[in-house]
């Protein structure tokens, strides 16, 4: 019989300006916005009614109770402002230990997903022990293409998601935990 991990022992990530926590209900609301917007909900599986972005919500608070791991909630610490969410994400299928990010349009342009990620990368290799991560990135979503660049992510190869997503284009970006280790220098 496996241990369900406990939320109470759950990490909270802080940076200069952000907390990494766990998703909490009264994220939802600009959740939902972020999948309404066709523009930021384009390479994310598309705009969702409401409803099933409440659905989709709930997948990383299922990941973190089963898997021990998810997507955090980013939030802004001077005004608790949920900016999107961002952190490890391997469902079944996927093709590798995913950092995967997306924000709400509000929060773009402002270097809230480098900084977060710096930080749930770091808590990746150090508290999951993984030797490698991704980002999965549709090859037309330049922003993504820069935000992995900075952390010093390169273009891997093409690749595919499991269903029910299998026909998104994705490419594969990414790097070593030694790789990471040079790049994560040019953020101390």
């Amino acid at each position: 019989m496996s241990t369900i991990p406990s939320f109470a022992a759950s990490p909270i990530l802080e940076t200069d300006r952000l907390i990494l926590r766990l998703p909490k209900a009264e994220d939802f609301d600009r959740y939902a916005e972020l999948l309404a917007d066709e523009t930021a909900a384009r390479y994310i599986g598309g705009c969702q009614p409401r409803a099933a972005a409440w659905r989709k919500f709930l997948q990383q608070p299922g990941a973190w109770l089963l898997q021990g791991f998810g997507m955090f909630s980013v939030v802004d610490r001077a005004g608790g402002r949920w900016l999107g969410q961002l952190g490890p994400w391997r469902p079944e299928g996927w093709p590798g230990n995913e950092i995967g990010y997306a924000f709400h349009p509000d929060a773009w342009g402002q270097g809230y997903a480098v900084e977060a990620a710096v930080a749930a990368i770091d808590w990746a290799f150090s508290a999951l022990h993984w030797d490698d991560i991704i980002h999965c990135i549709d090859p037309a979503n330049v922003a993504s293409q820069q935000v992995a660049r900075r952390l010093g992510s390169t273009r891997l190869c093409s690749g595919q998601l499991p269903a029910p997503v299998e026909d998104l284009p994705i490419d594969i970006w990414g790097q070593t935990r030694a790789q990471w280790r040079e790049h994560r220098t040019r953020f101390a």
